[in-house]
């Protein structure tokens, strides 16, 4: 296909035919056979905003491409529920449930030998601090509210805000009205309530550089590992249902089990919900119609991937038939503006939003059921968790919802006991997480290890063979791909450089609709007919510009470019569309929900890019290389796993553990708490660290230039990294000449020696001098 695209460009372009020694005499101010760039302004912030335009469309268009993915069987609950199950593993995989619970042992209460765990005593029922087994070395911890003098009447888990602790929904502490106090209200009711402690939004600064809230520090290192925020909580709201459950498979009875949550705890219930039948009726407050603007909120909600099969109509539809209430209530108020993480904000989304999501869900269950399975309450005015919603959430239990007909709460609750150490209680919490994390990421070599067994290297065609469905996972799970052909590219030019030896072009290519790739074009002017030359394409850093590539002598770049096309090479520098701070970091906040990337974009422009330049009379197709810097260096390792067409690439400035550098909490120059927030890609550590990467790229030469002052990482990280390309290269494939370090004593640059040398090498042309 891409052969016959390359055709279509040439028909499309007969122009371009040309002596470049003939026609640069005259300064041709656009390339023979293009049509003229007119653009005024910033090129690259131009790019950014055609891309946020394009993910805002596909975004709005995913509501139509899900039923791609669901095979609904309504014909009975039974085969209903069956039919879900691939949807419910997908939906758990990519909300990071990915580890067993262990065998339920039981709901342990919080005492020592000098303070009881009853922490407080209301009207009819009794506060207990409790904790339970979620996962290994990550526990549950919270309140169990019990009623007092008679077995309760059903098993309810309430799943508070993150900025709300047990202690206020049970009346407890300060902070939530009494009519809202739904622990509280549910256990007067005669009710039994676990209630978990969320991780809150509080500010902390991180590594002594960003200032993050609780639940983005812990989002961070979980999504690159595969798990998430959402997963561990998850977790633990299920190991709940776990003891339920258990208990009630005990005393062989039918008490009902139950969920309602408000805010995040609402996230939690519809999440739950969906992926647990067990839970028999469930209430979501201050959440419903929240999904769609999943990449404005805080980023500790970013699932990878959610808005392909899931929006809250989806996940709705997946409790049917059991009952599901939905309130529309206002949501909790929150501004993320820290210093280093992603901004964001938490709004109530309109009632006829929550009110069209809601219609959706009961249309894609029409005919499961005749009992409507759905109530919408509430009109998006305060308060949450209202009267009317708790009765409805537990409609076979009358005795609940005459209980709770008495619109005022009773006597207030009354601490026993001295005060407990919330705070420590909560840093017990986030610690636990952490260092699971950190378990996982030292796990993680292995799982990758395991992963990649199935690469057969006894042959290039065997290796050919077997890692080609790596590289499509790579393409699908961890960049992302929009199945959609390219345009034609329409390309536009107009003379930007001309320099003794080289002239240079700006041009411009169509990709997608409102997407375009944009680079400068250097020409060595000593082409003759009939030369057939090599391409660098050579890629700036982060809020780079090809130009800083060219001239000015860049203390990162040093001009590298233009050097090249002065040894006769032809070059490409394109403008990556890393660039513009928030602005750039946002289409990654876009992309994510969708299961694409930054580099769901980047990969097909490149595409256009390498296509286009096999088509110029000078270039041999077959010869054109990629040399990034920084996070040019990290374009290096994905695009040209992916783009066909680079016959080879080096990695400069960047070239690491990545794994570890993106999920560790110790190492010294981890982005867990720089300002990158958007650089995390999910599920790395099962799969591709940048050895896996590499194998990608292979048998093709590839090469990495490390300066030991570079603060990319330690030597020692990048080394042990590189031992394993350097295996795969000299031993499993047996092509030792293919793949090299350059080691200099320097810091984050392009040294340009042993690069150059790897070039010439590789794109077959004549060593030169290289200049000092």
């Amino acid at each position: 296909m891409l052969r016959s695209f390359a055709v279509y460009c040439l028909l499309l372009l007969p122009g371009l035919c040309f002596s470049v020694a003939a026609t640069t005499r005259a300064a041709d101010p656009l390339l023979p056979g293009t049509q003229p760039l007119e653009w005024e302004g910033d090129i690259a912030a131009k790019m950014v905003d055609g891309i946020d335009r394009f993910l805002l469309r596909e975004t709005a268009a995913a509501i139509a491409l899900r039923e791609r993915h669901w095979r609904r069987d309504l014909s009975s609950p039974l085969a209903y529920a069956e039919s879900l199950e691939p949807n419910r593993k997908r939906l758990a995989h990519i909300l990071g449930l990915r580890d067993a619970r262990p065998a339920f042992a039981g709901i342990e209460i919080v005492a020592t030998t000098t303070r009881s765990a009853r922490v407080g005593r209301g009207d009819g029922f009794e506060v207990i601090a409790v904790r339970w087994r979620a996962l290994d070395g990550v526990d549950a911890e919270g309140l169990l509210l019990t009623p007092t003098g008679r077995p309760p009447r059903a098993d309810v888990i309430a799943l508070p805000d993150a900025d709300q602790t047990p202690e206020m929904i049970a009346g407890l502490a300060p902070g939530v009205p009494p009519a809202s106090q739904y622990a509280r209200r549910l256990a007067e009711s005669g009710c039994r309530v676990l209630v978990p402690l969320l991780i809150n939004r509080d500010l902390q600064t991180r590594g002594g550089k960003s200032v993050l809230t609780n639940r983005e520090w812990l989002y961070r290192p979980s999504f690159v590992l595969g798990r998430h925020l959402i997963g561990y909580e998850l977790q633990k709201t299920l190991a709940a249902v776990d003891a339920y459950a258990a208990e009630r498979d005990e005393r062989k009875d039918e008490r009902p089990i139950a969920i309602v949550g408000y805010g995040e705890g609402g996230m939690l219930s519809l999440y739950a919900a969906a992926l647990d039948p067990r839970l028999e009726s469930a209430a979501v407050c201050g959440f419903f119609g929240s999904c769609d603007s999943l990449w404005q909120q805080g980023v500790d909600r970013n699932v990878f991937g959610l808005l392909e099969q899931f929006g809250d109509a989806e996940l709705a539809a997946m409790v049917a038939p059991r009952r599901l209430v939905i309130e529309a209530s206002p949501t909790p108020q929150a501004v993320f503006n820290s210093k280093g993480g992603a901004p964001g904000r938490l709004e109530t989304p309109s009632l006829e939003h929550i009110r069209s999501e809601a219609a959706r869900a009961n249309k894609l269950t029409a005919g499961l059921t005749e009992q409507p399975w759905l109530i919408l309450l509430g009109d998006n005015q305060p308060p949450f968790a209202q009267t009317e919603t708790l009765q409805a959430l537990l409609p076979g239990v009358p005795a609940v919802k005459e209980a709770l007909a008495h619109d005022e709460p009773g006597m207030a609750p009354q601490p026993l006991g001295p005060p407990r150490d919330l705070a420590a209680r909560h840093q017990r919490q986030m610690l636990q997480i952490e260092r699971h994390t950190q378990a996982v990421l030292e796990e993680s070599a292995y799982v990758r290890k395991a992963y990649m067994s199935k690469i057969d290297a006894s042959s290039l065609e065997k290796y050919a063979d077997t890692i080609e469905p790596y590289r499509e996972h790579f393409r699908r799970e961890v960049i992302g791909n929009f199945d959609r052909p390219l345009l034609p590219p329409q390309v536009r030019s107009r003379l930007r450089y001309d320099q003794p030896k080289w002239l240079g072009y700006d041009v411009v290519l169509d990709v997608f609709p409102d997407v375009f790739a944009y680079g400068v074009l250097l020409l060595p002017k000593d082409l003759k007919p009939g030369d057939k030359r090599p391409v660098v394409v050579c890629q700036h850093g982060l809020e780079g510009r090809p130009k800083d590539t060219i001239e000015g002598d860049h203390r990162a770049y040093h001009d590298y470019a233009a050097r090249l096309c002065e040894q006769g090479f032809i070059v490409f520098a394109p403008q990556n569309p890393y660039i513009g701070g928030d602005r750039f970091r946002t289409l990654q906040r876009k992309a994510n929900p969708l299961q694409k990337s930054l580099f769901s974009i980047m990969v097909p422009q490149h595409q256009q890019i390498v296509d286009w330049l096999g088509t110029l009379p000078h270039v041999d197709a077959e010869r054109i290389g990629f040399y990034g810097l920084s996070y040019g260096g990290k374009s290096a390792m994905r695009i040209p796993a992916l783009v066909d067409g680079y016959c080879l690439s080096i990695c400069s400035a960047d070239f690491n553990e990545w794994v570890r550098k993106n999920a560790s909490t110790r190492a010294r120059y981890s982005y867990v708490w720089t300002g990158e927030y958007e650089i995390f890609e999910f599920d790395l550590g099962s799969t591709f660290n940048y050895a896996e990467m590499a194998a990608l790229i292979a048998p093709r030469p590839f090469m990495v230039e490390r300066g030991h002052f570079d603060g990319v990482a330690e030597d020692e990280e990048v080394a042990f990294e590189f031992a394993k390309v350097r295996r795969r290269y000299a031993v499993d494939l047996g092509l030792p000449e293919r793949c090299e370090i350059e080691w200099f004593v320097g810091p984050h640059m392009i040294h340009g020696k042993g690069t150059f040398a790897f070039l010439k090498k590789h794109l077959r042309w004549p060593e030169t001098e290289v200049p000092e």
